[in-house]
């Protein structure tokens, strides 16, 4: 199949979603969950709310899905995490599975194949949805494309509905939770909710502050045969000298090769250009990657080098970055992405005419019968390239709610720490992602524009670059005032420096996950966002495959039983393992870094839970006191047991178990539980049995009898207390 066929298969895939969608939404009113921004956030949340049962209504202003990763053409993943998990996994690994069947690789960008990922933008939309597709047999997820919404209603300070301005007119929808997942956090005006905007706060938003650049990407492929002359203008547009001296800067074509090096000597070549956010190419029979001696064989790549706008054109006075009127002012942001646009499209000029390269606009990623509204009144012959050009720019900085919790750059440091040259556990007990990156902004970066009232200078930038993975606490996410409100995308409660290594695909990704799940427990619970236990959503997203804790062991695989509750045990400080893992701090950009490798090879990237230790009586009292401490349980009956420094039994312990959480009793187990083991008699067994129909005495599924007088080890302690904190929490 040929790859114009194969696009026009999946354009009516979409077209067909996004219809029957539409349809379903004129005899439905009311969803428990409306999500606005269909970007990576949005996406995220909408899948794993559906997939937990919710019903759910996506409004996406576009006419694409997937945000900054496909709809704005930022397809070469940013991620130094070293680590992936959740649906960001599984995004990757569905476009892993379509590139591997073609013998081609996705390590194509960033010069170096071993860890960058990059896929072309309309194979990763195919992957979203399909898994949204997939969500759907679970909860019901339906959307409105090219759709805003206009204005939120409140009920005693709480989001109770939505006006949305569909293509076919307005529409109102009840809704408990919204979040915003807009690139702009277009939301949090409409709720007021206080936020943050550069470095002003709402209600004295200062419009002269400064926000990052912004970046019109485009997608571009070399024409063996020559550029057709309907993707090649014969006219540059106004301006076109000033950028001509600005590319000029950064590309030519006696330039540099890339020499493994930071920061980049320029001006490079075009093949190293072409190298920095290569793609693969479905429509070339041949494969290739960004290592040295294959970016001469690239043959489509993303311009996203030296077009951010204004970038060293400037703003005012000087300045640097965007005024945050981008953000408040409607007609000045449709200005600032326009000259954003013409921006590439001068780059796109140099290339073909200064360069003298047969490349030009993919004809097979993007075909936008709807112009963007900042294309519209540009010469026809330019329209004909931005039809083939991402529907929305690369927005790296939006409006930031004031949070229950504003995240620093400082803590992010600290967090990363973990586990990490001596340290221990500097963990988040309320995490909810793991991400990795630089603290990374685009203009807008002297002390003028940060947060002094947080402690934060643009020194900071260096100093408290993370060294390692680092977690994202729920409590960011949740806004310090407004209810039935979450923060997704852009959007969350952190410091301008923060966001800066919060801001990328994969991590927006998974805390766009949590958001979806936290939203999922605070519909299933009847309770406000703030309201939830962090414990609850971070079950959810346990059991849905993504990693939370920073600190691994060697004797428990991420296949283990006890996995997940080991990981909340770690956060909120249950169990001391026997080791701490001790690996050295690292530069988190260094892929060749020879200290982290060989501490990789020596194991001391894992510690050692001691998982099949054997635990005493006064043991098993400290993790249960630990436990109440973590559920915020202040009084309760006191917690005894014979022989406290002998070994426990597992009818001790269990009998341990009932009394630190006396409400067990008291909740109605689920209907038709049957036991996979018999528990038989014993002068604990009511005990057992309040348990083992809770599911808190998984981990004795494969016995067939349950032996009572056997002793506890720590693995099986931590499994069955932290089960026993999620059934108390859901009671």
């Amino acid at each position: 199949m040929n790859v114009k066929k194969f696009f026009l298969i999946i354009s009516t895939v979409i077209l067909i979603l996004l219809s029957s969608a539409a349809s379903r939404n004129k005899q439905r009113s009311s969803y428990d969950i409306v999500v606005a921004g269909g970007g990576t956030g949005g996406i995220s949340a909408a899948i794993q709310a559906a997939r937990m049962g919710a019903s759910v209504l996506v409004v996406e202003p576009s006419t694409w899905i997937g945000g900054q990763a496909t709809a704005a053409g930022v397809s070469t993943m940013d991620d130094m995490s070293r680590q992936k998990s959740g649906i960001y996994e599984e995004f990757i690994n569905r476009i892993k599975r379509y590139y591997d069947s073609r013998g081609k690789s996705m390590g194509t960008c960033y010069w170096d194949s071993r860890m960058s990922i990059a896929f072309e933008p309309h194979i990763g939309q195919e992957a979203f949805i399909s898994m949204i597709n997939e969500a759907r047999r679970k909860g019901t997820l339906e959307f409105l494309m090219n759709s805003e919404i206009t204005s939120v209603k409140k009920n005693n300070n709480a989001v109770s509905s939505v006006t949305v301005k569909t293509p076919s007119g307005n529409r109102n929808y009840d809704c408990k939770i919204l979040i915003d997942a807009t690139e702009y956090g277009d939301i949090l005006p409409l709720t007021k909710t206080p936020y943050r905007a550069g470095n002003s706060v709402s209600k004295f938003i200062n419009p002269e502050a400064m926000i990052q650049d912004i970046t019109w990407v485009a997608v571009i492929k070399k024409y063996n045969g020559g550029v057709p002359s309907y993707l090649k203008p014969e006219i540059p547009l106004p301006g076109y000298d000033l950028a001509r001296r600005n590319y000029e800067t950064a590309v030519s074509a006696d330039g540099y090769n890339f020499k493994n090096t930071y920061p980049v000597l320029t001006p490079v070549n075009f093949m190293t250009h072409n190298a920095y956010r290569g793609l693969p190419d479905s429509s070339n029979p041949y494969s290739y990657d960004a290592d040295k001696e294959n970016r001469q064989f690239i043959t489509k790549t993303c311009l996203n080098w030296h077009n951010d706008y204004p970038g060293a054109y400037g703003w005012t006075n000087g300045k640097r970055g965007l005024p945050v009127a981008y953000l408040e002012d409607r007609k000045l942001r449709l200005q600032v992405e326009r000259e954003a646009l013409i921006k590439t499209l001068h780059f796109i000029y140099y290339i073909q005419n200064e360069l003298g390269e047969d490349w030009s606009v993919a004809d097979d990623e993007y075909s936008n019968k709807i112009l963007p509204e900042a294309a519209r009144d540009l010469p026809p012959e330019w329209q004909e390239i931005v039809r083939r050009m991402p529907v929305i720019p690369y927005v790296r900085e939006s409006r930031r709610i004031i949070g229950a919790h504003t995240l620093t750059s400082h803590e992010l440091l600290r967090n990363s720490l973990s586990y990490r040259d001596g340290h221990t556990s500097r963990e988040f007990p309320d995490a909810i992602a793991i991400g990795g990156y630089i603290l990374d902004l685009h203009g807008a970066n002297t002390d003028a524009d940060t947060e002094w009232e947080l402690e934060e200078m643009i020194r900071h930038q260096e100093i408290n670059r993370p060294r390692g993975p680092f977690q994202v606490p729920m409590n960011i996410l949740i806004p310090e005032e407004t209810d039935g409100l979450i923060a997704a995308e852009k959007n969350i409660s952190a410091t301008r420096l923060a966001a800066g290594a919060l801001r990328l695909q994969p991590i927006t990704m998974m805390t766009g996950q949590a958001a979806g799940a936290l939203a999922a427990v605070s519909v299933r619970e009847g309770k406000q966002p703030r309201n939830v236990h962090p414990m609850l959503v971070q079950w959810e997203l346990l059991k849905s495959g993504v990693s939370l804790s920073l600190c691994k062991y060697s004797d428990i695989p991420p296949e283990h039983f006890v996995n997940k509750s080991v990981q909340i045990s770690n956060m909120y400080g249950m169990i001391a393992p026997n080791e701490y893992p001790h690996a050295p701090s690292y530069n988190i950009q260094d892929l060749d870094n020879p200290v982290l490798e060989m501490a990789i090879i020596r194991g001391a990237d894992k510690g050692l839970f001691g998982v099949n230790d054997i635990i005493t009586g006064d043991e098993a009292v400290d993790i249960l006191m630990k436990a109440r401490k973590a559920l915020n349980i202040k009084d309760g009956a006191k917690i005894t047991v014979d022989k406290p420094e002998k070994l426990i039994s597992r009818s001790d312990f269990l009998r341990a178990v009932c009394d630190a959480f006396p409400v067990l009793s008291e909740i109605k187990p689920p209907k038709n539980v049957k036991f996979q083991f018999k528990l038989g008699k014993n002068r604990n067994s009511e005990c057992a049995e309040i348990l083992a129909k809770l599911g808190v005495l998984s981990i004795y599924g494969r016995e067939d009898d349950f032996h009572y007088g056997y002793p506890v080890t720590k693995g099986e302690a931590c499994d069955v207390i932290v089960r026993a904190c999620i059934a108390a929490l859901g009671a």
